[in-house]
């Protein structure tokens, strides 16, 4: 039994959780005392987005545009914010990239209280733009990158099949803005 879910469904307590999603930002990398480095990381499937928090060697290869599937994962609330973590015997594994309907619009993520402060915000410096700035506009935003996989779930926020949604944003390295115009979307 495979038991994958999806980023909305999850929710503070889960454990042996198997998702797969698509990177999208990559924050700055946090090193403990002890040498052992964390990254935070904003991911997403055809459902909603949510932080993800990867320690050492995972955390330093993966890129935004990978599509990852990961292994016996949990869920917690860490600074009022959802996170979801890889367990002690979980697994990380790179299946592709820029091949994956997302939705970034329902973030699963955002403060649990109202009455946050600023220490305890679920947000972190990303390093990475990847190519658009408006991609943290207020419009729902629903992406196809280049091609839907055949893995992705249907998501009730996607265009017909060929028509993207105008706001649509190409994430990673697949930039098309020094492509002649004929080449173009």
């Amino acid at each position: 039994m495979d038991n994958t879910v999806f980023v909305k469904d999850i929710h503070a307590g889960m454990k042996n959780i198997n998702i797969t999603f698509i990177v999208l930002d990559i924050g700055l990398p946090v090193t403990l005392k002890e040498g052992r480095e964390v990254r935070s990381l904003k991911v997403a499937d055809a459902t909603a987005c949510i932080n993800l928090s990867l320690w050492d060697e995972p955390g330093q290869l993966l890129m935004p545009g990978d599509i990852v599937k990961l292994t016996k994962g949990y869920a917690s609330i860490w600074r009022n914010c959802l996170t979801l973590y890889s367990g002690k015997n979980g697994d990380v594994e790179k299946l592709g990239d820029f091949c994956m309907v997302f939705n970034e619009s329902l973030d699963m993520s955002l403060p649990t209280s109202n009455s946050v402060n600023q220490n305890s915000s679920c947000s972190f410096n990303s390093t990475v733009n990847n190519g658009n700035s408006n991609n943290r506009s207020s419009n729902p935003k629903v992406h196809e990158t280049h091609a839907t996989s055949n893995n992705a779930a249907p998501s009730k926020f996607t265009e017909p099949a060929g028509k993207l949604p105008s706001k649509s944003t190409s994430r990673g390295r697949g930039s098309m803005k020094n492509a002649p115009k004929s080449e173009r979307r």
